[in-house]
């Protein structure tokens, strides 16, 4: 019986049983199967005659039947052969109508690597799925398969190739593997890609050539090449800067004989070439030195002046050496090792016109040697203490005979202490005795005024410079130049007094005076007479006895105990005291009444004073014996 014969009689059997039509059409079939639409159709996607529901999905769509035979693809993960094609309805519902699609997807939970087995990585996971399944990416062979009308609607026939969507860079020089040298982030940079694995292992600035300075493409060449490359030697890609000069046996032309891919001036003497067997035996820094620079354009035949280091070098000292023995010698001070640190070391500058002794010798050689740098001063002749130090002590010892020669004073172990000792000071104008020698040098050295120190603003800010400018030459050597007179008088003090002590006062002699001591007064105290001069400076008191000023008559120091109570004074006179009296003793007896108005006679010598003397007044409380006055008339006294 034919498969029509079967509908028929089918569709017979239903109409007598009475079955609703609803119950033989489910409902309308969607747009892609509408050519199948009425039941006398029904056996082209169902099979009876079965107690289960039998589908021929794949009787009809053999391109996916094709690739689930085959495991490859979307239906070959997804599709459970077990169930059978009735898993086709698991993703595509039929009889829902026109325009219910009949192919669900859910993009945002597709998991295209789980469910194809092609992972969108880099790049391919920022597009969208029409960039790759789209017509003209689908292969040939694969569009015949394709039912659909529209095939960018399908997401059949795409290959994994790169090429299937890329266009081939490179020409299928290389295969078409792409992943082996490139990944999904990007053409560039080639990750996957390694020199080192190729006939050509890049080293030093090959390293960083840009690919197609090499691979092109060349010119009147489309296309970048990459095989077929010549790679024998340098001189296939660079041409011969020496124009065959080292084309000799020895060399056989082989670039790398002197050079490497480091650089092209960066070059060396091959293994081939001994530079020692020439004129000038490479050393020290000399062998790292490229060719190019002894040999301008390459010229290695040319002769090339080599006897004095500035042949070559520039002289940095700029001709100061150029007077010695050994000429502009360098290699007196430097060697081809390095040109610092130079060979001139401190034990070498012993033996110069000056040794670095005491603090010269932890100095650094651009503190003398100025200006710091290339520009530096070596033959200075600066060999004196004033040539690179300031004078400290205002020019005071300019003039001769110390000339300024501070080394008769200091070393170089440091500007104090002096080597200026008490014997020294013996040899000046004023050797140091008594307290003197003990006293300190400040004491008699006072600090210099600014005006006579020549001080500028920054020596007055410098504590060192205030304490080395001090004075030493004085215009006096007298007391008075260091010490204040106490006497307040012009006297040479060291007439009086000694250096060992200021209380310490030599003998005397009052006699080399206008007031000879004879007498009692021999028996006198200094002080007694010589009385203190009054306030000192500033209202202190001063206990210092005056010699100035001292009155020599008996009245400057008897005057407060005047036994006569004034009687011999009188406005501008002033009574002698020694027509009465001595310095031996007071009493009057030694009066001589010859020079008085009254001249005693024989009879009147012997009688004494107080029998014609007879008055007497109290006078501060004191009876006092009238002398002047006195009657000289007989009457009143017999």
């Amino acid at each position: 019986m034919t498969s029509t014969v079967k509908q028929t009689v089918l569709a017979a059997v239903l109409v007598f049983c009475g079955i609703a039509p609803a119950q033989i059409a489910p409902g309308p079939l969607s747009r892609s199967h509408q050519q199948l639409e009425g039941v006398t159709k029904c056996a082209s996607c169902h099979e009876f005659g079965s107690n289960t529901r039998v589908f021929k999905c794949l009787e009809c769509h053999t391109e996916i039947r094709r690739r689930v035979e085959a495991r490859t693809g979307y239906h070959a993960r997804n599709y459970k052969s077990a169930v059978g094609e009735r898993d086709c309805e698991r993703c595509h519902k039929e009889h829902n109508g026109q325009k219910t699609p009949l192919i669900k997807l859910d993009r945002q939970s597709f998991d295209h690597l789980a469910q194809t087995g092609y992972n969108l990585a880099g790049k391919h996971r920022q597009q969208k799925c029409e960039n790759c399944h789209a017509a003209a990416k689908i292969a040939a062979a694969a569009r015949a398969e394709i039912k659909l009308k529209d095939p960018n609607r399908s997401f059949l026939g795409l290959r994994r190739e790169c090429v299937s969507c890329h266009k081939d860079q490179h020409q299928a020089q290389l295969g078409d593997d792409c992943a082996r040298c490139h990944g999904t982030d990007g053409f560039k940079p080639v990750v996957g890609f390694s020199h080192a694995g190729t006939h050509y292992p890049l080293t030093g600035l090959h390293q960083t050539t840009p690919c197609q300075k090499c691979h092109g493409p060349g010119p009147g060449r489309p296309n970048a090449q990459f095989k077929g490359l010549a790679f024998t030697g340098c001189q296939s890609c660079h041409t011969d800067p020496h124009r065959g000069a080292f084309q000799e046996v020895k060399f056989r032309g082989s670039c790398d004989n002197c050079h490497n891919t480091d650089g092209w001036k960066n070059n060396h003497p091959g293994t081939e070439f001994n530079h020692t067997t020439t004129k000038f035996a490479l050393s020290g820094k000399h062998t790292a030195v490229t060719c190019a620079k002894c040999h301008k354009g390459s010229d290695f035949h040319r002769p090339i002046a080599h006897d004095r280091c500035r042949d070559c070098h520039e002289d940095p000292h700029k001709g100061q050496f150029a007077a010695r023995a050994a000429g502009s010698d360098c290699a007196a001070c430097h060697n081809d090792a390095a040109f610092k640190p130079a060979r001139f070391d401190r034990e070498t500058h012993q033996r110069s016109a000056l040794p670095l002794e005491g603090k010269h010798s932890s100095l650094r050689c651009a503190e003398c040697h100025q200006p710091e740098g290339r520009d530096a001063v070596y033959i200075s002749r600066k060999l004196t203490c004033a040539a690179c130090h300031a004078d400290r002590h205002g020019d005071e010892f300019a003039a001769k005979p110390q000339a300024n020669q501070c080394d008769q004073c200091h070393t170089a172990a440091g500007f104090q202490p002096t080597t200026f000792s008490i014997a020294r000071h013996a040899e000046t104008q004023f050797p140091l005795t008594g307290r003197h020698a003990a006293a300190a040098c400040e004491k008699c050295h006072k600090p210099l005024t600014a005006a006579v120190a020549k001080l500028t603003p920054a020596d007055l800010k410098s504590a060192g410079a205030a304490r080395a400018l001090r004075q030493y030459h004085f215009a006096s050597l007298t007391c008075n130049s260091c010490h204040d007179d106490p006497h307040q008088t012009k006297m040479a003090c060291e007439s009086c007094h000694t250096a060992a002590q200021w209380k310490e006062v030599r003998p005397f002699d009052h006699s080399t005076t206008k007031f000879k001591v004879e007498g009692a007064h021999e028996k006198v105290k200094c002080i007694q007479c010589h009385t203190p001069c009054g306030p000192g400076p500033g209202g202190t008191a001063n206990e210092a006895p005056q010699f100035a000023k001292t009155p020599d008559h008996c009245s400057g120091c008897h005057d407060v105990k005047d036994p006569h109570a004034g009687q011999f004074k009188s406005v501008g006179r002033e009574e002698d005291c020694s027509r009465c009296h001595t310095t031996a003793r007071w009493k009057g007896e030694d009066f001589d009444h010859d020079t008085a108005q009254f001249v005693l006679n024989r009879v009147h010598r012997n009688v004494e004073c107080a029998k014609c003397h007879k008055e007497q007044r109290e006078v501060a409380g004191k009876m006092v014996r009238i002398y002047r006055g006195t009657t000289a008339e007989c009457i009143k006294c017999h």
